[in-house]
């Protein structure tokens, strides 16, 4: 149900910067951390992005036609309160629709379960679970299908199952559309894999750089959805700017150049559909998951380069996958401290970049080039419209930089807004 703090719907294909709720997030927590952060993100306007089951939300459609959208309602009504673009990626699926038991008792939320798609019989079902989202949040106009192909792999071919996926994206596109015509739906959500330069199998001989080759894989699925898909308001894809052996190539900054480069093309590819990043990562997971290896400072620079090469490649959309934590205070790459902990909720480096991102640089926006003295031009990276320039050190030493006729210092890995 609406409320008077629902804001109005976006109808527009483009939402702008913003982020993805995971499994913990500030809809929970300690009430005075909860509304730090409500607070923190009022006015912003920035989208946010929740799924329909999987990373907190629950079993959608337990058994088929019975609906169950409790923790749904409580994320969806977060982002109404907090003033943000709502968003839903439609996954994942109700374990029924995948072969197993029917049931909340019985969901399974393993991780092999919950990326397992829906079986070519319960596509339909799936489309009709899309449109009973739509109806119960009408004032959400994005739609995203499904996410990164999970379960979409044809094993016989060694392939992605492109046609599977599509046939899926078409039937739950159709469905939105009769729902509200003004829906905006988009995908295929599709993982932008990349190997080394070196790599002969599966490389692609087109698409490349000094950041890697691109998996001729992804290529052909994203070719083939292109092409078969019944139609589209904006593209989606994700990625990493390192190479599938977690290698940055040649370095993390000059990596995301992998991200100006599949831009491009994808937009070449659609005509020019806007460009969303569902997900975007720059830095290598330890081999326990986590992404604890570099300081806050490089970490916040290395993501601003990554999003200045996401707009020259010509996104106009992109969603920070918050890794917000369950407790404590120690939280790399979030965007706020915990909600649990009663001073949680406080706004972290990643939120200031995010958020100072999402504002300056609104889909619409004109860029502009700015001079950079020629021995500065290797070490930073900036990008300027008539109002603002970002700059970015990609260096762990002070440097002396000159930017649009201003020479001043910058600190190590220190990102700079300069207003003109």
């Amino acid at each position: 149900m609406l409320t008077s703090a629902t804001p109005p719907a976006q109808t527009k294909p483009d939402v702008g910067w913003g982020f993805t709720h995971t499994q913990y997030s500030a809809d929970e927590g300690r009430a005075s951390a909860t509304k730090r952060v409500e607070d923190l993100l009022s006015g912003s306007g920035m989208p946010e992005n929740q799924h329909i089951m999987g990373w907190s939300a629950g079993n959608p459609e337990p058994v088929k036609g019975r609906y169950d959208f409790e923790e749904m309602d409580r994320r969806i009504a977060f982002i109404r309160k907090s003033g943000g673009t709502a968003v839903v990626t439609l996954c994942c699926a109700p374990d029924w629709m995948k072969g197993r038991q029917a049931g909340s008792d019985n969901t399974d939320w393993s991780q092999s379960a919950l990326e397992t798609a829906p079986t070519p019989d319960h596509f339909k079902d799936f489309a009709a679970l899309a449109a009973a989202v739509a109806k119960r949040y009408p004032d959400v106009r994005h739609f995203v299908v499904w996410n990164e192909f999970k379960g979409f792999w044809n094993n016989s071919k060694a392939r992605w199952d492109y046609e599977g996926y599509t046939e899926l994206y078409n039937l739950v596109y159709k469905a939105l559309k009769q729902v509200n015509p003004e829906i905006m739906v988009g995908g295929p959500y599709l993982v932008t894999d990349s190997v080394d330069p070196r790599q002969e199998q599966d490389a692609s001989t087109t698409l490349r750089g000094t950041w890697g080759a691109m998996d001729q894989q992804a290529l052909d699925a994203f070719d083939y959805w292109n092409k078969n898909k019944v139609g589209a308001d904006f593209v989606v894809v994700d990625g990493s700017s390192y190479a599938n052996d977690d290698h940055l190539l040649p370095d993390e900054f000059a990596a995301t150049d992998k991200f100006n480069a599949v831009g491009a093309w994808v937009r070449q590819q659609t005509h020019d559909l806007p460009l969303w990043w569902a997900e975007y990562y720059v830095e290598p997971a330890d081999g326990n998951g986590d992404r604890k290896g570099w300081t806050e400072g490089h970490r916040v620079a290395v993501q601003a380069t990554a999003m200045i090469a996401m707009v020259k490649g010509g996104a106009s959309s992109g969603f920070y996958w918050n890794p917000e934590e369950k407790n404590g205070t120690d939280c790399p790459g979030c965007m706020w401290t915990p909600t649990l902990a009663t001073e949680g909720g406080k706004p972290l480096p990643m939120y200031n970049l995010v958020s100072r991102f999402g504002k300056e640089f609104p889909p619409g926006t004109q860029y502009r080039t700015v001079p950079v003295a020629k021995d500065d031009a290797p070490d930073v990276r900036v990008l300027a419209t008539d109002k603002v320039v970002l700059v970015v050190n990609t260096l762990d030493r002070t440097i002396s930089a000159q930017v649009d006729g201003k020479r001043f210092d910058m600190k190590a890995y220190e990102v700079k807004w300069l207003p003109r």
